[in-house]
């Protein structure tokens, strides 16, 4: 019999780092009200400039590149995890300003130009970074295996794992304790209330844009290490984002994180048993989900239902 307690802790890992990536791709659904189809191009985005952080890219064969790969590889993949985010989330603040003129008209438009960016994108790390498969160099401390009651178990999946919770944490912390938190609230139940306050809703949703992409460029970088660095990850990742804010409730928090945990273990486990359904399995629970609660399990009730 195959002992389920290894891929129960893959699953729930899978599980945490998609609940970064819908985090983002829900605030910007429940505020922008756009389905944002370039959300996994972000996230290849954030994990590609953290290669470059961490390598020395374009520097390598310079002063400065000698230099830069000197410093620790502990130094270079903490920068990494700070600037890959942060460049992915200043690509989402230009993708916002891109959509604007969309806005007020119907909502394939929205629809047409990200899926359009998710293309540019992908051809451009085609260009800038190959077409070959990569992966990020991890410092040694968090690249090693250990032995747990006859099982070995990787070290890097348990540090994953903890910097999702304390990530997923602070972002919940950000949106409850913070007057910024409180208006992107705000603004995800009533847009044009938060403008007749006087906010600025156009700095309300580049900011929040800008959020989500920092967080799909931040779950990039923690993630490839497991998943894979290749120029169509952003594809592959977009689809499970979705279907977690879906079976998750459009708009819920925790709602994503739930979502996300049992479609990371759904996976785990039906990998440990049929591999070629691991896939499939996050389909079938968006089916039993939708077929038992329509509107996703923690979803905001409808004005249209009784």
């Amino acid at each position: 019999m195959i002992d389920l307690l290894p891929h129960i802790i893959n699953g729930l890992t899978l599980g945490l780092l998609f609940a970064l990536i819908a985090l983002g791709f829900t605030l910007i659904v429940g505020v922008m009200e756009v389905i944002n189809l370039a959300h996994g191009s972000l996230f290849a985005l954030g994990a590609y400039f953290a290669l470059t952080v961490i390598g020395g890219g374009w520097f390598s064969g310079t002063p400065f590149g000698a230099w830069w790969l000197s410093l620790p590889p502990g130094l270079r993949y903490v920068l990494a995890l700070a600037i890959g985010p942060a460049l992915a989330g200043l690509c989402g603040m230009l993708l916002e300003l891109c959509l604007r003129p969309t806005y007020g008209k119907p909502p394939l438009y929205g629809l047409l130009l990200t899926f359009g960016a998710a293309l540019v994108v992908e051809e451009l790390i085609r260009l800038v970074w190959g077409t070959g498969e990569q992966n990020l160099a991890l410092p040694q401390a968090i690249n090693s295996a250990f032995l747990l009651n006859g099982m070995i178990f990787s070290t890097y999946r348990f540090f994953a794992a903890g910097f999702s919770i304390v990530a997923i944490a602070a972002v919940w912390l950000f949106l409850e304790r913070t007057s910024t938190g409180a208006v992107i609230k705000a603004g995800a139940h009533d847009s044009e209330m938060v403008r007749a306050l006087g906010y600025d809703l156009a700095k309300l949703r580049l900011l929040v844009f800008g959020f989500g992409a920092a967080l799909a460029g931040l779950a990039g970088v923690v993630m490839v290490p497991i998943w894979g660095l290749r120029p169509h990850v952003g594809v592959d990742i977009v689809i499970p984002a979705f279907l977690i804010i879906v079976i998750g409730g459009v708009g819920s928090f925790w709602g994503a994180v739930i979502a996300a945990l049992l479609v990371g273990l759904a996976m785990g486990i039906t990998g440990a048993y049929a591999a070629a359904w691991a896939t499939m399995s996050m389909y079938l629970l968006l089916i039993a989900v939708l077929g038992f609660r329509s509107r996703g399990l923690l979803g905001r009730k409808s004005a249209l239902e009784n």
